[in-house]
């Protein structure tokens, strides 16, 4: 009897194929069989080129492939395949559920393996041009998520939140009018800088610079796409410059218009 194929988490980055790793792309182009994400792009998947390829992505207020049903697909997937890639946007093992499909593979004896990628919040401040630290601004950073299932425990982000110098929010959209209405209650002062990355290091990537007040406000545009929520006093001269920019823009365009 042939022995399980192994399975491989794969991290797909934010979104840009090029940041992927090598290990990533050459488990791609050996797999049999890959299960991804909605959101990993369409040239990162062109790489998976002798592959099945199988969407079970995960979008708030759409139809969305159960967890269970997930791993059951890829200890089946096993069982008649060598090299399975399950492609998770960013890093499998930050807000991706790969402890769920760990316990499954171990559970059911497949080999697995997981190939860390870069999550969205490095890649937003990688392009913002902004450590998430900085000497005598922030010594300590939380990536945090306002989301919890309807199976799981009472998420109580907010106190890790509000207690670290940079906060790094994930799967907020929708959600901008109570996460800054919880950091204010807990003591965050409404003028704290804020900016919201949507794709970031995709090429129509948006950065919005506002405050905790005016987070609920700036959000508003953005629907339900997905979002990083970053917060903190290290994005107070990012927030400055680009008003600059704004205000020379605007004088720039009186003059023209004046001429």
């Amino acid at each position: 009897m042939k022995a399980p194929g192994k399975v491989y988490l794969v991290g797909a980055g934010p979104g840009a194929p090029d940041l992927l790793t090598l290990r990533a792309a050459r488990l791609l182009a050996l797999a049999d069989v890959v299960f991804y994400d909605a959101l990993v792009h369409p040239d990162t998947l062109a790489l998976a080129a002798r592959a099945e390829k199988i969407a079970v992505g995960k979008r708030c207020g759409r139809h969305s492939t159960a967890q269970r049903f997930i791993n059951k697909r890829l200890i089946d997937a096993a069982q008649r395949h060598s090299a399975i890639v399950r492609l998770k946007g960013g890093d499998p093992m930050l807000f991706g559920r790969a402890q769920e499909e760990i316990d499954a593979l171990q559970t059911a004896g497949i080999r697995y393996e997981v190939v860390p990628g870069v999550t969205a919040a490095l890649a937003a401040s990688a392009e913002l041009g902004v450590s998430l630290t900085r000497r005598g601004v922030s010594r300590s950073v939380v990536f945090a998520t306002p989301r919890s299932g309807a199976d799981e425990p009472a998420n109580n982000w907010l106190a890790s939140a509000a207690s670290a110098d940079t906060i790094a929010l994930y799967m907020g959209a929708g959600e901008a009018a109570q996460i800054a209405a919880c950091l204010i209650a807990a003591g965050r002062p409404g003028t704290t800088p804020v900016v919201i990355v949507s794709g970031a290091s995709l090429p129509d990537a948006r950065r919005i610079p506002t405050t905790l007040a005016g987070l609920p406000q700036a959000a508003a545009g953005l629907g339900t796409n997905p979002i990083m929520i970053l917060a903190g006093e290290v994005y107070r001269e990012f927030a400055a410059r680009h008003a600059a920019a704004a205000s020379g823009e605007a004088v720039e365009q009186d003059k023209l218009r004046a001429a």
